[in-house]
């Protein structure tokens, strides 16, 4: 072996199976995604004995797979929805201080176009209105309010758009973060409040009393390789927070067949920095149609992403694909407002993900633009005593929490009230600032911006191992200690686990992650005692996954 791994690390996957077979719980979480880390959290950090499970990665569906915006949803107020508007920017606050080693401020710009250098008044004071209604409903607790910006301005933000008939713009302020590690650091959280949290552990049958009310689950791990058998958890009460599988998981109640989840897909893709240039996000209007996309640089990396469609969703949810048409939408769009003339062949990475909206009331029809589709959330709690939560948005999952966390206390009388607002989640420096010695600065900055104050402990990794220090591909910012660290620390099993989601490299770009991954899957075998066979395995699923999303998208050279 290269590195020697510890004997019983920290949030460690087997230990936590363990404490699941032999403990029983006032709560279990079914979900790993944003809201059912979130639901982990609050619970534990109002003293009940939490357990937490997702039958693959954490953030494997939805919560890895967003804009990466942390917003209040400007168009929502098109929809005269100020309450959740008001409700998405308080909650975006509340990241932005919990976690300011994840998340950021981030202008956004929005260029207004016009025939003779004149913007039509209309469209000119629609926008106006709703920044400041944007402003006045919370948009001003970032220390910013918009602005108007010249043509020149605008040029010098987003240099390839079309400046024929650019007249002026707008700037605005809202957070992006990256969502698969805020997840992830949700589920780090919980932990560090006593919570136990697994990833590949599937619940296949719910536990009952004598009354018929669910009292745990039988659950089985299941990550690859593994041939475990199944044990029951039990736990005074379940939530099911389980995202677009919500139903999946609820149809495992006696009796349950009801549908309440209208799943929505959106998809984005990615495209090289200095093919597509702005140093700040941008909204731009899809001509002959209704709909904006965003256009938005990828932290520390040379690249930019672009999206999101939002069309209804009636696939299969477990493996959502970017479709040609999906790509073609896109690039369709930039290109009519932009000198880029973007092809297929510029974009380097895709992703598209499900959005689990609540499915309008019986009778009222679905339509395909679910853009207009409410974010809001719901929580109920169902016959057997399951407390399901279904809708809402990443951004508002710690309110989703709050929300679900309260359900459960009408079950648990004399449950503490909620202590999150001001929580800060694990890693969070607060408003100092992390140092990293023994690596350059550049790469501290890397570091302090993923791990938070656990960076000084990845870079220990190299002082240990200098080889660690080496970039996994050359066009990607990840080395080889995060994936060192991603094994130990961060309950990573996977090449997928690492190569998506511990770091974002199957995102930003593709083909550099077919390159990098038997590096990665070298080092994962050295931590994880792979043999030859289950390493070149781990390399060829990688593989076969990112060349079934090429083949789907119809793009070129990725093999």
């Amino acid at each position: 072996m290269l590195w020697q791994a510890r004997t019983v690390p920290p949030f460690s996957r087997e230990a936590s199976i363990h404490e699941l077979a032999n403990r029983a719980f006032d709560l279990l979480v079914i979900g790993g995604g944003m809201t059912g880390t979130g639901i982990a959290v609050d619970a534990a950090a109002r003293g009940l004995s939490v357990a937490l499970i997702e039958r693959d990665d954490f953030a494997s569906g939805t919560s890895s797979k967003s804009s990466k915006m942390v917003h209040g949803g400007l168009r929502y107020l098109q929809q005269n929805e100020f309450g959740l508007v008001y409700e998405n920017l308080h909650e975006r606050q509340r990241l932005l201080r919990n976690a300011p080693h994840l998340v950021s401020p981030l202008p956004f710009l929005i260029p207004l176009f016009g025939k003779d250098g004149m913007v039509s008044k209309t469209v000119a004071r629609a926008y106006k209105t709703a920044l400041w209604l944007y402003d006045i409903t919370g948009g001003w607790r970032i220390g910013k309010r918009h602005r108007n910006v010249n043509r020149a301005e605008v040029v010098q933000h987003f240099p390839n758009l079309d400046v024929s008939g650019l007249v002026a713009g707008f700037v605005y302020y809202d957070a992006r973060g990256d969502d698969a590690r805020v997840a992830l650091t949700l589920a780090r959280t919980a932990a560090d409040h006593g919570a136990i949290v697994a990833n590949y552990v599937e619940a296949t049958s719910f536990l009952h009393d004598a009354a018929g009310r669910v009292t745990g689950a039988v659950v089985t791990p299941k990550a690859p390789g593994e041939a475990a058998a199944p044990f029951e958890v039990s736990a005074r009460v379940v939530v099911n927070a389980a995202g677009v599988w919500a139903d999946e998981v609820s149809w495992l109640e006696e009796g349950v067949t009801e549908q309440t989840i209208s799943p929505a897909k959106g998809v984005h893709i990615s495209v090289p920095a200095d093919r597509l240039p702005c140093d700040i996000a941008a909204v731009i209007p899809v001509p002959k149609d209704k709909r904006s996309i965003f256009v938005v640089p990828w932290y520390e990396s040379p690249y930019t992403f672009l999206g999101t469609t939002d069309t209804s969703y009636d696939g299969p949810i477990d493996d959502p694909r970017c479709e040609e048409e999906d790509v073609d939408y896109l690039l369709d769009a930039i290109n009519a407002l932009t000198s880029s003339k973007l092809t297929r062949a510029d974009v380097t990475g895709v992703w598209a993900g499900l959005r689990p909206l609540i499915k309008p009331a019986s009778g009222k029809k679905v339509s395909a633009r679910t853009a207009d589709l409410s974010r809001r959330h719901k929580v109920e709690t169902s016959a057997e005593g399951v407390v399901l939560v279904t809708g809402g948005k990443w951004t508002t999952y710690r309110k989703m929490a709050e929300d679900a966390v309260d359900e459960v206390g009408r079950q648990l009388p004399g449950t503490a009230k909620c202590p999150t607002r001001s929580l800060p989640l694990h890693g969070s420096p607060g408003k100092k600032q992390v140092s990293v010695p023994g690596v350059s600065d550049e790469l501290a900055t890397h570091l302090a911006n993923r791990f938070g104050t656990d960076a000084p402990a990845v870079a220990a990794l190299i002082t240990a191992d200098a080889r660690l220090a080496e970039p996994v591909a050359d066009t990607l910012p990840y080395i080889g200690a995060e994936v060192v660290w991603a094994v130990r620390s961060e309950m990573a099993v996977t090449l997928e686990d690492v190569l998506s989601r511990r770091t974002r490299a199957h995102l930003q770009n593709a083909r550099s992650t077919v390159e990098a991954a038997p590096r990665v899957a070298e080092i994962m075998a050295a931590e994880l005692g792979w043999d030859a066979t289950l390493r070149d395995a781990q390399v060829d699923h990688m593989i076969g996954i990112i060349s079934a999303e090429a083949s789907s998208a119809g793009l070129p050279g990725f093999s």
